[in-house]
């Protein structure tokens, strides 16, 4: 039940993270930036929670993989 609640906030914070680039690209806005300060030290924090969140759900691989050959 843990599990499901990290994987669950880390996918959230990486959506996030996935519309801040978006925003980026698109309007050159980043939200980040806009209410933390430009690399603030508060804002380097979000984009290192982020990256982190990332990096954990890189696991995912591994859980499709075994959940793939469980179904079958």
């Amino acid at each position: 039940m843990g599990n499901k609640y990290l994987d669950g906030t880390a996918l959230t914070i990486v959506i996030i993270g996935a519309i801040n680039w978006l925003l980026i690209s698109i309007f050159r806005f980043d939200l980040v930036a806009f209410v933390f300060g430009d690399m603030s030290w508060f804002s380097r924090i979000i984009y290192a929670i982020v990256g982190i969140c990332g990096l954990y759900l890189i696991s995912f691989y591994l859980h499709l993989g075994s959940r793939s050959e469980t179904t079958s």
